[in-house]
């Protein structure tokens, strides 16, 4: 009894203190490329060519930035983001609660995504829906891993 009682002491520690497995979602990523569906229409955007964008995502918070590599000197071209914020992972479930946004209507949202790691891509999905701006789209978004 007392072997059993050990055993089950033992088995309840450990299960209380192991993390459990998620993607080898840390790190530092590059955004690839993004694609937004909403309603009828498409957009794609190339993050290789007249842009850059990052997402840096640790134990439990992330942070993007992005910008256009002309420096903002083109009115037509000049983009800067960023934001941030704490983030949970269950499964393949990625959720941002958006604390912090260069965009102020977005603060304070929550974005669920699924993702998938292969190798060093990940792929990101999810609805982004924000009622007081009447967003609802599909965000497809592709980062590679950054060295």
């Amino acid at each position: 009894m007392r072997l059993a009682i050990s055993l089950f002491t033992i088995l309840l520690y450990v299960s209380c203190n192991t993390k459990p497995s998620t993607l080898p979602i840390t790190g530092t990523w590059k955004l690839i490329s993004g694609t937004l569906i909403e309603k009828n229409d498409t957009t794609v955007t190339d993050y290789t060519q007249n842009k850059q964008f990052i997402k840096v995502i640790n134990d439990s918070h992330f942070s993007f930035l992005g910008h256009d590599l002309n420096k903002g000197k083109d009115s037509a071209t000049a983009f800067f983001s960023s934001g941030g914020g704490k983030y949970t992972l269950k499964d393949s479930t990625y959720t941002e609660h958006l604390e912090y946004c260069s965009d102020r209507s977005w603060e304070n949202n929550d974005f669920s995504f699924t993702v998938t790691i292969h190798n060093d891509t990940l792929i990101q999905q999810g609805i982004e829906k924000i009622a007081a701006t009447g967003v609802n789209r599909l965000n497809i978004e592709k980062y590679v891993r950054m060295k």
